[in-house]
């Protein structure tokens, strides 16, 4: 492994690369490295780690390609000691093709045929200029497959045009003048305007491929892939041909001749589609990772949206013809009741069933669904509410319905629900959403939950690693309830995954509550290294020790129980008295396994325990004024609240069934590259009309108040 190279990729220090990937290599978690291996790392974020893995990954796939390669050039007995040495000394996979090329296995070509013919002597003294009269010298090559002159210098030509192409110099110089310069076009195809209109933009459209931003490069590629575009990346033809001209263009005018036809020949219909082929397959790639980012992002901020807590809960799905569907779910989010109601065509009798509701569960929050009726929804539960006198008393929250029918209707849904419908289960999402987003999301396909960008115009594998990863980094950022988690929760902690999740979940049932962390051990195939990279992020509330219920590794509880002794207190005592903690100076224990970042961190995590990072709830409401788009003028100022971010702007929903588009122009009176410099998923924010266009069911904002 080339560690220089990774240091040098990620400018981070080889040792700090060494010591990291030596950490995945024994089977450690990016989590536990980034949170319990600070010393090894020094300091890594995840982000950073994250870094080193996926360059360490890539170099993995670079040496088994250089493997692969060496073994096929040996096979063919053109190995020698200086092209081994050349094919090891290279760490990137364009480098690596680009030496193969010459040895790759080719389909036949017409080189290939012209060397069959008996063409290349030729083509090498043309190539070399030692012929003056190639024309002269080109009848003495005639046989039965080669007809005439002509004949023979094209077929010397072919050769030539092959040998330019397969050059490492010419590739490169081709390659650098891609790079800064070349122009990516896109043209519509004939007869296809109306059907393509959504990409009229794009019919007559051109831009330098170097400059060209994510959203807009993945439309485009849409486009072609749905037939509608042609597209062209290429830079100036004149400058490439000239620049291959310089490398390759001696001897006397006759030969000139020759190798002007075979260069801008080789550049037409080898260099070029070869090179644009890369570039294409390149661009792409870095618009992938640009909206991969924006999704990975929002996801991010989506779990880790404000949770409301272990509180009673009424959560309501809205609808009109089919009724409202009503769940009560406990404390702890189980299911204790469900109705139906129907308060736009039986308003008495949903209101009685609702108080009787509100009354025997002792409901201390209502979440209703923000999709169809659910303002209206919204309407009657906070009339009621203030009738009954319990508007202080019991929040009323409109909480997100995406991706909760995907939810209701999957396997998952169905085993926790198996005799109920998919219109209870969806309440229930809606409800335990509310309670904690964090835990019932992660049995959504995140793909599914709808914030992003060209989700399904990037390579799906690369978009579902990002987002398993940040899953688990949130997952594991938060801690995990040990007694009380799910399976679906619980694969997502550091060295679980599927199986351990359900091998807990089953020891739990069987056994009842873990009293202790060490008990993890009891588990079926729940082995030390599992423990070690999971147990830190699994919480256990009122266990024997309370350490249990922190983020302080118990490979650490020596370190803790050292400091309480010397201060003549117990864990406990330590934990709750603050000056008992400033009486404890952390460079005392430094030791060989554990440094000062550890020790600091330990330190904030007795000062608070198991922390939420996540903010707290806050109540939000639309303006009552407006409930549709047809309500919206423009130069109204409304409430609003961030449903998705992208590399352009962010939608806002204001309550009117569709939501707006803040450009990222009109976000601030200032330059702003990143909408996220200025908004979060799920933020409160003001933002005014600027246009409302109801033939394109468009509305513009504007956060410049």
């Amino acid at each position: 492994m080339n560690f220089p190279y990774i240091a040098r990729q990620t400018s981070i220090s080889e040792k700090q690369v060494r010591n990291t990937i030596q950490l995945f290599e024994e089977g450690a978690t990016l989590p536990f490295i980034s949170r319990y291996r600070k010393e090894a790392t020094g300091g890594l974020d995840e982000v950073q780690i994250g870094a080193i893995r996926d360059a360490w990954q890539k170099q993995l796939e670079v040496e088994k390609r250089r493997e692969a390669i060496l073994k096929s050039i040996e096979e063919q007995g053109k190995l020698t000691p200086d092209l081994r040495k050349q094919l090891e000394n290279v760490f990137s996979m364009v480098e690596l093709e680009d030496i193969y090329l010459p040895y790759k296995q080719k389909r036949k070509t017409r080189a290939g045929i012209a060397i069959e013919r008996g063409l290349e002597p030729l083509a090498q003294l043309i190539f070399t200029g030692k012929e003056s009269d190639p024309e002269r010298k080109a009848a003495s090559f005639l046989n039965d497959q080669v007809a005439s002159v002509d004949d023979a210098l094209q077929g010397a030509r072919d050769i030539i045009a092959e040998w330019i192409n397969e050059n490492q110099d010419s590739r490169t110089r081709i390659r650098n003048l891609f790079q800064r310069g070349a122009i990516i076009t896109s043209k519509v195809k004939k007869k296809k305007e109306e059907e393509g209109v959504k990409y009229r933009d794009y019919f007559d459209f051109s831009e330098p491929l170097s400059r060209i931003p994510s959203h807009r490069l993945l439309a485009i590629r849409r486009g072609e892939e749905e037939g509608i575009l042609n597209v062209t990346i290429s830079p100036d033809e004149d400058q490439a041909i000239e620049a291959l001209d310089r490398l390759f263009r001696k001897g006397p005018p006759a030969v000139l001749t020759q190798m002007e036809l075979a260069i801008s020949d080789s550049y037409k219909r080898l260099l070029k589609p070869s090179i644009e082929t890369e570039f294409a397959k390149i661009s792409k790639e870095k618009a992938d990772v640009a909206a991969i980012q924006v999704f990975t992002e929002n996801l991010r901020q989506l779990l880790l949206a404000s949770p409301l807590g272990q509180k009673s809960v009424l959560a309501i799905d809205p609808g009109y013809r089919t009724g409202c569907k009503v769940v009560v779910l406990d404390s702890q989010g189980n299911l204790v009741a469900d109705q139906v109601i129907y308060p736009f065509d039986k308003p008495a009798e949903a209101n009685v069933k609702l108080s009787d509701l509100i009354q025997k569960w002792k409901i201390e929050a209502i979440a209703v669904g923000n999709g169809t009726a659910g303002r209206e929804t919204e309407d009657f539960v906070r009339k009621l509410l203030a009738n009954a006198g319990k508007s202080e008393e019991v929040g009323l929250f409109m909480v997100s319905e995406q991706g909760a029918s995907i939810y209701s209707a999957s396997d998952v849904a169905r085993e926790e629900f198996p005799d109920k419908d998919v219109t209870v289960r969806g309440s229930v999402s809606i409800g335990r959403r509310l309670m904690d987003p964090l835990a019932e999301l992660v049995k959504i396909d995140p793909k599914s939950i709808g914030v992003g960008q060209y989700q399904h115009d990037v390579d799906q594998n690369s978009l579902r690693n990002a987002l398993d990863t940040v899953v688990e980094s949130c997952v594991n950022s938060v801690g995990v309830n040990l007694n009380t988690a799910s399976k679906h929760l619980l694969r997502y902690v550091s060295g679980l995954g599927t199986a351990l999740a359900q091998n807990i979940v089953d020891f739990r049932a069987k056994n009842g509550d873990f009293k202790s962390r060490q008990q993890l051990l009891k588990v079926p195939r729940l082995g030390s290294k599992a423990f070690e990279q999971a147990a830190g992020f699994l919480r256990i509330e009122n266990g024997a020790n309370p350490l249990d219920n922190s983020a302080v590794h118990p490979e650490r509880y020596d370190v803790v129980g050292q400091m309480a002794k010397d201060v003549g207190a117990n864990i406990k005592d330590l934990m709750q008295k603050p000056d008992l903690r400033k009486q404890i100076k952390p460079e005392k224990y430094v030791s060989e396994s554990v440094g000062l970042p550890t020790l600091k961190d330990i330190l904030l995590e007795l000062e608070k325990p198991s922390r939420d990072p996540r903010e707290g709830m806050k109540k939000f409401e639309f303006d009552s004024s407006v409930r549709k788009p047809e309500d919206l003028k423009v130069g109204m100022v409304l409430p609003g609240i961030v449903t998705n971010i992208t590399a352009f702007g962010a939608f806002v929903d204001v309550g009117v069934k569709q939501d707006g588009l803040v450009h990222v122009s009109q976000m601030a009176d200032k330059f702003i590259k990143d909408p996220n410099e200025v908004v979060k998923l799920q933020q409160i924010v003001s933002v005014k009309v600027t246009e409302v266009d109801l033939a394109r069911k468009r509305i513009a904002l504007s956060m410049k108040l």
